[in-house]
């Protein structure tokens, strides 16, 4: 009984201080607000923080203090005891909240809105602080309700301010992070008609550092609200496209909030304002002519690129063909390989401008996402191989190529450069992530016209023989040295269809499996019982090859319904990439190293392998403690494309080096190798 009354006893003293951390709720349907306080119990003189708490109901929103297209922000009255003071309510950061053609400004969920009081120096330990409130506010859902209460909070008064309850703790601590802050930026703001735009420059701001940004203004009617604000950023500064809104004149100077998203998902908000001048001019985007000369130089550069050794058989032997021709013959050639090298490209480009205008999340070698592509290349890499090999002949005498590419003349060329291209997507060479990324940031002129010089760089070296066809004389004359060639080229392709079965058995298992190689049997008897009805002249063996390949084709919707397989991490010290983890490693103050890449990026598995699978490098990774983290694209995924979006890449490889402190990360080469990565993590201990 005594152990009972004195617990009692305890209770009945913690009431008072539990009264004071939290007002009497005023409730709705549509919302719950209390008054609360930072503190137990205050002490004479210090300051502390009173907050307006909202819980709003699911759909429900209030406002900041620029509502947007309509609405009204909560407003508070406080009357505090004399010799007291308090400052002007403070607002988290707004978010945009659509309605039909219009939008908002404000806040959804659990809203706090912290106020700065300074109790009155007179004060005595044993006092009570008395607080009383008037607060008006709005909610808004598909209907707008103003509503009202009073509050009152009695806070002792004591020697030394006493902690408040830690899920008050907990709120205040939110609400004064989500409040915007001042930074060491500085704003150029302007516009000229309707068109505008503000630039934010300040320590931080780099490519692979913002994923997103937006600029709340502080009074209404300076930009329209409803409008995108299109986003552009380079080292040091970022630009906003802004359209003029209704307001008859501009305020002489233009305040507001820059709400910026980093590239691991954190969003901040910082206090901006400038008087308006020029309009600033974006600078992160690169110009045409820059874009088309990267792409060019990308695409000559590809050539060289693990994933094309495959076609440079077909490419060896056109050449070789070519030695001791007419000039007209090498010209038409050379015309007829780069017409199909540049069309492929730029229906390539055709086909992610239009996904990205749809609002899809196509990158560079989107295609190799499918299962039913992939398997479809397998197929055609194997018959390009059994062409080589002198199975059977496609249009004539068995010549380079498989399929339409391995037809003689002008049409075996054409699509020699098709189907080179279709191969190479699967890399990305230096200068290419640039030129791409500018590309699709252009409008559909200007990027067909960046992805046209991609081609044109890939088929430089054979396009030369073009323009100096007496370059072909330098090639061994045509013998049977040719044939042996030929033959011997077609292991590369039966390698590369190889590469293509273990890269949809990384997309869809066993099952995916299964369907390419019975269709690839059918392939092969297909192209069997062709070259056999073209030695002997029948028919029956070419209805036969034509029935076999139609039986291959009819086992792409297995591939297709094929259900995706389990993921396992590239490297075994390695742990799967999301936003999440990266933000928990690095409040760890962790170093992370990400690697984003694909079961079908050659050129990533490579760099894993000569660069990172390394024992230098993982001693390296242990001994800096530094966490390493893999992004598969493999079946495309929304989140890794927005990553490599925000640091200006359409495609895998793409190498991240985040160093302890929350620096920006550090964006390493596409071509990776052992030293290069040490380096990175060198940097890292100097930077600490």
């Amino acid at each position: 009984m005594l152990r009972l009354l004195m617990l009692l006893a305890g209770l009945v003293a913690l009431a008072p201080a539990a009264r004071a951390v939290e007002s009497a709720a005023v409730t709705s349907p549509r919302s719950t607000v209390t008054l609360i306080a930072d503190r137990a119990a205050i002490a004479p003189g210090e300051p502390f923080r009173l907050a307006l708490r909202q819980r709003l109901a699911p759909g429900w929103h209030t406002y900041w203090t620029n509502p947007g297209d309509a609405g009204q922000p909560p407003e508070v009255t406080l009357a505090l005891p004399d010799g007291a003071s308090a400052g002007a309510m403070r607002f988290p950061a707004p978010e945009r909240i659509p309605f039909g053609p219009l939008v908002n400004f404000g806040y959804e969920g659990e809203p706090v809105f912290t106020i700065p009081v300074t109790a009155p120096a007179h004060l005595s330990p044993g006092e009570t602080f008395t607080v009383t409130a008037a607060a008006n506010w709005l909610v808004c859902e598909r209907i707008c309700i103003p509503e009202e209460g009073a509050f009152r909070l009695e806070i002792p008064v004591e020697a030394a301010p006493r902690a408040t309850a830690p899920d008050i703790t907990a709120l205040f601590t939110a609400a004064e992070a989500a409040e915007p802050r001042h930074a060491p930026f500085t704003a150029r703001l302007g516009f000229a008609g309707a068109r505008g735009a503000i630039e934010i420059a300040g320590p931080g701001i780099a490519p692979g550092a913002v994923r997103d940004a937006f600029f709340f203004p502080a009074e209404w009617g300076v930009v329209e609200n409803a409008a995108a604000q299109p986003l552009t950023v380079r080292d040091g500064a970022l630009t906003l496209a802004l359209q003029r809104g209704p307001a008859e004149a501009l305020p002489a100077r233009v305040e507001g909030v820059v709400a910026i998203t980093d590239a691991a998902g954190v969003r901040g908000a910082y206090l901006v304002g400038a008087a308006p001048g020029a309009v600033p001019q974006a600078g992160g985007g690169l110009p045409l002519r820059q874009a088309m000369l990267f792409a060019a130089l990308g695409g000559l550069i590809l050539n060289l690129m693990p994933c094309v050794f495959p076609i440079l058989a077909m490419k060896a032997v056109s050449l070789a063909r070519l030695s001791g021709a007419a000039r007209g013959a090498v010209r038409a050639h050379a015309a007829s390989y780069t017409a199909g090298v540049v069309l492929s490209f730029l229906a390539l480009g055709g086909a992610l401008v239009a996904l990205r205008a749809a609002g899809g999340a196509a990158g560079w070698g989107f295609q190799f996402t499918s299962p039913v592509f992939v398997g479809a290349m397998a197929w055609l890499m194997l018959a390009v191989g059994l062409n080589l090999s002198g199975v059977f002949a496609v249009g004539g005498p068995v010549s380079a190529g498989g399929g339409l590419a391995a037809r003689g003349g002008h049409a075996g060329s054409f699509f020699t450069g098709a189907l080179a291209v279709l191969v190479a997507t699967p890399c990305t060479a230096p200068f290419m992530a640039a030129a791409i990324g500018a590309a699709l940031a252009m409008g559909p002129v200007e990027a067909m016209a960046v992805f046209a010089a991609l081609g044109l760089g890939m088929a430089l070296p054979y396009a030369l023989l073009g323009l100096v066809p007496a370059l072909a004389r330098l090639l061994p004359k045509p013998g049977a040295w040719m044939e042996w060639l030929k033959q011997g080229l077609a292991f590369p392709m039966y390698a590369a269809a190889a590469w293509l079965v273990w890269v949809l058995s990384e997309q869809s298992g066993p099952p995916a499996v299964l369907a390419v190689l019975l269709g690839g049997v059918l392939i092969g008897f297909g192209a069997w019982a062709i070259g056999a009805a073209q030695a002997s002249g029948g028919r029956v063996g070419r209805i036969a090859g034509l029935a076999a390949v139609a039986g291959a084709l009819a086992l792409l919707p297995m591939l297709a319904a094929a259900p995706p397989a389990a993921r396992a991490a590239v490297d075994a010290g390695s742990e799967a990439w999301s936003e999440a983890r990266v933000a928990a490693l690095r409040a760890e103050g962790r170093p992370v190293f990400v690697n984003l890449t694909a079961a079908w990026c050659i050129t990533c598995k490579v760099n894993e392998r000569m660069a990172l699978a390394t024992e230098g490098v993982r001693r390296a990774f242990a001994e800096r403690n530094v966490a390493y983290l893999t992004g598969d694209w493999t079946q495309g995924d929304p989140a890794i494309t927005a990553l490599l979006r925000a640091h200006q890449r359409e495609g895998v490889p793409l190498y991240l080096f985040y160093p302890a402190g929350g620096a920006v990360p550090l964006v390493l080469p596409q071509i990776l190798t052992e030293g290069i990565v040490l380096q990175a993590i060198a940097s890292q201990g100097d930077a600490s």
